[in-house]
């Protein structure tokens, strides 16, 4: 997943000029570490107790590093979809995605609509000679509504205000593109009611509910009517679904299929409307066969190459890295045969292990921070697991920047952190990104890493 760390700074960087003006503002406004967190307590940028942001800088992207995302993160949504339709038609491809049986039943349910996703977001590592995707959430991911608060509540740092000088500065508006790509798909669904009545479905303990919080309040002041919804709290009649009183036309589904499996009863309502047709639940169900992260071992297994044109295999090469399913196989490592279990025990420095359906880093084994016996005991368990699949993928570049950070409030000092830059897309078209900062391995805001927001920067041009 990782390789030695990688700095791009230039003779111009506007990440040390952030730092030469952090400085300088620091001496006049001692208390701006103080400020900061209590700004962004208020905003609910918070997971559970913690804040989400510690550090004193975003991240910055010029418009040539935007466009190449873009386009990369694009074709690979839209490839997707394309497994997703090929999948439920042809049974080889749908097992090796290695869904469970509840699951598969769930993804053939008639979606009544075409996008299994209408929100994702792909993990990766955005370097100036590389871009690299680490995985693929599918599953109605989260921290949309935090980026763009995070975004907003820069843009009014003192120190913005003077870097603001020297760049053009472009943040993304998260809700309202996410917004518009639930609403077309309530439309590709069918639904006529305008504006449609959203509910936010997600259990009322979840760390991430301060989110959906921040969600409501920015549909509903572009004007859709929006409740949030533990699933325990909807009611289905045979006829509409109905929350808090009041009948749902659009599903925002943020509980996930992992929970609906395991809790059945708990999610009946929404999964007899959803059987029924008697709502839009984006993301649908479907949506679980390219989340899986078996996905990625479709898309790099040569068996598969028939379902993708030559230069989207070449784009594959370029930006996904080799991934396999761990069994005793044989296969191919970039068209050389390998026996796999062999391969992956000699090769422990270039791999990682992880669960195909799990998030958060959970079970994730780095190889090169792993010595022989406790890779080997990964393997065995990567194996010997009844309840799972695991894959194992091969050791990608990583991104690393210096950032300030807030280590005490009222003391700033700098640390060395891995970036992981994830571009959001709404229908398969960018609409922003999720960056995350961690010292280790995983970059996760569950594993206890920190998010930054993301600008799209570029120098202005010196007045002659």
């Amino acid at each position: 997943m990782t390789t030695a760390p990688t700095h791009s700074f230039s003779p111009h960087d506007p990440a040390q000029e952030w730092n030469d003006i952090l400085k300088a503002t620091l001496l006049r406004v001692p208390a701006l570490p103080e400020d900061l967190f209590k700004r962004l307590r208020q905003s609910k940028l918070t997971f559970g107790d913690r804040v989400h942001c510690p550090f004193l800088r975003p991240f910055f992207l010029s418009p040539e590093d935007e466009e190449r995302v873009r386009s990369v993160a694009e074709t690979i949504a839209d490839l997707g979809e394309r497994v997703v339709i090929a999948a439920l038609a042809d049974k080889h491809l749908f097992a090796q995605l290695h869904l469970r049986p509840e699951e598969e039943r769930l993804a053939r349910l008639p979606a009544a609509y075409g996008r299994a996703s209408t929100a994702s977001r792909l993990d990766a590592f955005l370097l100036p000679d590389s871009l690299k995707f680490a995985e693929y959430n599918g599953e109605s991911p989260a921290g949309a509504g935090y980026a763009e608060t995070l975004a907003e509540i820069f843009r009014e740092l003192p120190v913005m205000a003077k870097f603001s000088q020297n760049y053009s500065i472009q943040s993304y508006p998260l809700s309202a593109k996410l917004l518009d790509a639930l609403i077309m798909s309530y439309v590709d669904w069918g639904g006529s009611a305008s504006p449609p009545q959203i509910a936010i479905v997600d259990w009322e303990d979840v760390p991430t509910y301060s989110e959906f919080e921040i969600l409501r309040s920015r549909f509903e002041k572009m004007g859709v009517p929006t409740v949030i919804a533990d699933p325990r709290d909807l009611e289905f009649d045979g006829n509409k679904l109905i929350a808090h009183d009041t009948k749902i036309d659009l599903v925002y589904r943020r509980v996930l299929i992992n929970d609906i499996v395991a809790k059945p009863a708990e999610c009946s309502a929404l999964v007899k409307a959803y059987t029924a047709n008697a709502v839009c639940v984006a993301n649908t169900f479907r949506c679980k066969i390219p989340h899986v992260k078996a996905f990625f071992a479709v898309l790099t297994d040569e068996q598969n190459g028939a379902l993708f044109s030559h230069d989207e295999r070449e784009l594959i090469r370029r930006h996904i890295p080799w991934t396999r399913v761990v069994s005793d196989v044989r296969t191919s490592h970039y068209g050389q045969p390998v026996e796999l279990l062999a391969f992956i025990g000699k090769e422990r420095e270039n791999l990682v292990l992880k669960p195909s359906d799990e998030y958060g880093g959970t079970g994730v084994t780095l190889g090169w921070e792993t010595d022989e016996s406790a890779w080997d005991a990964a393997i065995g368990r990567a194996l010997s697991t009844k309840n799972g699949t695991w894959i194992v993928q091969e050791r990608i570049p990583i991104r690393r920047e210096v950032f300030p950070y807030i280590a005490n409030v009222g003391k700033v000092d700098y640390r060395d952190m891995l970036v992981d830059f994830a571009p959001y897309l709404f229908r398969g078209k960018l609409a922003g990104f999720l960056t995350r900062l961690s010292a280790t391995g995983l970059a996760n805001v569950t594993s206890g890493g920190g998010q930054v927001p993301a600008f799209c920067v570029s120098r202005r041009p010196v007045p002659s």
